[in-house]
């Protein structure tokens, strides 16, 4: 096929716009490589402000699919489900979620109140508007995760963002109020196991093996949730002895896994594939802490080390993604 990938345009390099230097060490050289190998002919546009521009392309040169990668337009990461608004009303295919998908992950506090509706545990939580009186449940306890409401990969939230009294969330609500200009998120620190599902599928879903992020260091004062250092910083990560690994549970607790994460997955509306992070508690309680619908794809990471655990290497992943997205379009 022609497959178009959209990708952000900071993600392209000058000596490499076109993904061909080996090996490739991103998200997108990954999937581009793999599309690649499965005999695909690959056009790379880079979203960045120029809607016009990305329309002319689209049009000039039209693909049989859309491979979309790319998670902001503007700058704005709460304009990604614009793009595949765009790919709709082109009448394009595009492998991921729709702007439904995405809008209801985007947003922390409606996502768990949606949840919450349904009958799914998450944490207990209050969103904090800017220039609005703080009123806080008195059924949160602390203590509490500070988050900014619009924001992923851990972006804003720090050592920082678990506060343990009335003057530290004021505190850390007004840091994220004047530093990403939105509203923030406080959610009750839920003590346990933090997971990470990778879900495939459409009409069917599978749920993969999960994975668990541990956290070596805490009796020394090291981190208790995923900051943004953690995420990113391989150093810090090595300090506090924070590893990432397959989670060991039993096969009730995977059941229970995967009934709720097929729920959640097919109550935001997601599509092709996403990851959901969760709390398993000491007494096997689930609670849901955010759905991904853009996880990173990239070969070695989370979703794909998941993936490959259960029976579907690399390229073989890129290619079902593509499959699901395709039949999509067909009529029912």
């Amino acid at each position: 096929m022609n497959v178009t990938v959209i990708v952000d345009a900071g993600t392209i390099l000058p000596e490499d716009a076109e993904f061909v230097a080996s090996p490739q060490t991103s998200t997108e050289g990954h999937v581009i490589g793999a599309l690649r190998n499965l005999g695909h002919e690959v056009r790379i546009i880079g979203v960045e402000d120029d809607l016009a521009g990305l329309v002319a392309a689209l049009t000039q040169h039209p693909p049989d699919i859309v491979f979309n990668l790319a998670e902001q337009f503007r700058d704005n990461r709460r304009l990604d489900k614009n793009l595949p608004a765009l790919l709709e009303m082109m009448a394009i295919p595009f492998t991921g979620s729709g702007p439904t998908g995405l809008m209801l992950c985007r947003d922390k506090g409606l996502c768990k109140q949606l949840l919450n509706f349904h009958k799914i545990r998450v944490p207990d939580f209050a969103v904090l508007a800017p220039n609005r009186p703080m009123r806080v449940p008195k059924r949160l306890a602390y203590p509490v995760i500070v988050k900014p409401v619009y924001e992923d990969g851990s972006e804003g939230i720090a050592m920082a963002s678990v506060v343990r009294s009335e003057q530290e969330l004021a505190d850390r609500v007004r840091f994220v109020h004047e530093r990403y200009r939105q509203p923030a998120i406080a959610e009750q620190y839920i003590e346990g196991r933090e997971l990470y599902v990778a879900v495939l599928g459409d009409k069917r879903l599978r749920v993969f093996p999960p994975r668990e992020i541990r956290f070596g260091g805490i009796d020394q004062g090291g981190p208790v949730i995923a900051t943004s250092r953690v995420k990113w910083d391989t150093q810090y990560r090595e300090k506090w002895r924070i590893e990432y690994d397959f989670a060991e549970v039993t096969d009730a607790q995977f059941a229970s896994i995967q009934r709720i994460c097929k729920r959640v997955f097919r109550l935001l509306r997601l599509n092709d594939y996403g990851r959901i992070d969760l709390r398993l508690a000491a007494d096997d309680k689930i609670f849901i802490l955010e759905a991904n619908p853009n996880p990173d794809l990239a070969y070695g990471e989370d979703f794909a080390e998941a993936v490959e655990k259960g029976g579907l290497e690399y390229d073989a992943l890129i290619r079902r993604i593509l499959g699901l997205a395709m039949r999509r379009q067909e009529p029912a």
